[in-house]
């Protein structure tokens, strides 16, 4: 069985931001990882904020023609939606952890698809929250 790794919408975006220097790299070598291994796991919200960032956000934004394309190409990576269960867990992670709703919607997520590992650089790195080991892979970028 294969260890399924939640994606966070900043590892997207690093590696679609041409500004971003050594975290571009490190973001799309982790993703073409993930595609090798059919490992990768990742949200509707992480898809939706990965559009609005690349498309508004960035220096030099994506053509959103680009930017939606990007977000079909994930979409098989999309293995179980968000519902109102989920929403709930995330409050429950959001204050149990002291997190942000976001953050932890990003969490029950990624716990909701049994994923053993999530890439961010938004939380604290080896931190084991609702079972799942978050991974700031841009640590030794």
């Amino acid at each position: 069985m294969i260890d399924k790794v939640f994606v966070d919408s900043n590892m997207l975006i690093y590696a679609h931001d041409l500004d971003a220097g050594a975290k571009q790299q490190r973001a799309a070598d982790c993703l073409t990882d993930l595609w090798a291994t059919h490992a990768g796991r990742l949200s509707t919200q992480v898809l939706q904020e990965f559009y609005v960032n690349v498309t508004q956000k960035l220096k030099r934004p994506l053509r959103k023609s680009l930017a939606r394309e990007v977000v079909r190409n994930y979409t098989p990576w999309v293995q179980s939606l968000i519902t109102p269960g989920t929403a709930v867990r995330a409050s429950e992670i959001s204050e149990i952890w002291r997190l942000s709703f976001w953050d932890s919607m990003i969490l029950a997520a990624a716990e909701q698809n049994q994923a053993v590992q999530l890439l961010s650089e938004d939380l604290c790195h080896g931190q084991v929250i609702a079972g799942v080991r978050i991974v700031n892979p841009f640590l030794s970028a």
